[in-house]
């Protein structure tokens, strides 16, 4: 599943090209036929993130809200900015997809270097198509796709827990406080609570592995125990990696060259059966909230 650090760089693609724009809004596959037709001919005001959530603010007030679950991905095409100066724009977000980024040349071409048409035929299962004269977004796979009005949408955020890299709603208290208080009143385990969305929001199963590590905190530990500073470290270790993922597009969590082996940028993320590589135990793995956990017994008491 896509973690946070990928929305929040969806939500700024988007917002770099395609706000400010009036949009023919289409569902392709048929399946978002009538939120389409709410949407097509507005001009979109504002694209950002809360954790796993999308939002985009249409003139009308409308917001298009969009999950994309395990296997959702947006896929772009036409004039695209890229994120960084001198980086490359890139052609896909979201779950694992064939289109990868590429540089961008001088002059407009298509982001996968074709030269067909402007804009392309939608090819595969496309849930909505958001196309401006000069870039399309295709929307495939989401697990919620939705149009709602103003006050739903901030319904829905505010029971959304706290994320580093959203502008906090107002009088909503300080976030890495609220996240500390609610992380700390719970008997749920912490790898359970650190997956829990209204706790935190943004940290999928990745980034759980790899803080609870750095933080050496078991995962089995009930939130109730976890001392505060505890707690508000794993807050402080959450926005300084979010901030990262965003900037690069990747989640890396040890310091490790450019070009490394791949098993070498995680602590204990996918190194189930291999020695921990700070005390050589076995990692371990097992299901904790839906998702295979892995931790190191040794380093993790």
């Amino acid at each position: 599943m896509p973690e946070g650090h990928t929305v929040h760089r969806i939500a700024r693609q988007l917002g770099l090209d395609l706000v400010g724009q009036p949009l023919a809004v289409s569902s392709p596959q048929g399946r978002f036929t009538a939120g389409a037709r709410r949407l097509d001919g507005q001009v979109l005001v504002a694209s950002w993130a809360v954790g796993k959530q999308l939002f985009l603010e249409f003139e009308s007030g409308d917001v298009l809200r969009v999950h994309l679950g395990l296997f959702g991905a947006w896929d772009f095409f036409g004039r695209l900015t890229p994120l960084l100066p001198g980086s490359s724009a890139t052609g896909s977000m979201g779950a694992p997809r064939l289109r990868r980024a590429v540089r961008m040349g001088e002059g407009e071409r298509d982001v996968d270097g074709s030269d067909g048409p402007f804009p392309p035929d939608p090819v595969g299962q496309v849930r909505v198509r958001l196309a401006s004269a000069e870039t399309v977004a295709d929307l495939r796979g989401p697990s919620a796709c939705e149009v709602l009005d103003p006050s739903q949408a901030a319904a829905l955020v505010a029971r959304l827990g706290p994320d580093p890299a959203a502008h906090a709603a107002p009088g909503a208290g300080d976030p890495r406080t609220v996240m500390v208080d609610r992380l700390t009143d719970r008997s749920v385990a912490v790898g359970q609570l650190l997956m829990d969305q209204s706790v935190v929001a943004g940290i999928g199963n990745i980034y759980r592995a790899e803080l609870l590590f750095r933080a050496r905190l078991d995962p089995h530990t009930p939130g109730r125990r976890v001392p505060r500073e505890v707690a508000g470290a794993l807050w402080d270790d959450w926005a300084v990696l979010l901030a990262e993922g965003i900037r690069t597009g990747e989640i890396v969590t040890r310091d490790v060259p450019s070009g490394s082996d791949p098993t070498l940028r995680h602590w204990v993320y996918h190194r189930a059966g291999l020695p921990c590589l700070v005390s050589g135990t076995p990692v371990v793995v097992e299901p904790m909230a839906g998702r295979n956990l892995y931790w190191c017994p040794t380093c993790q008491r």
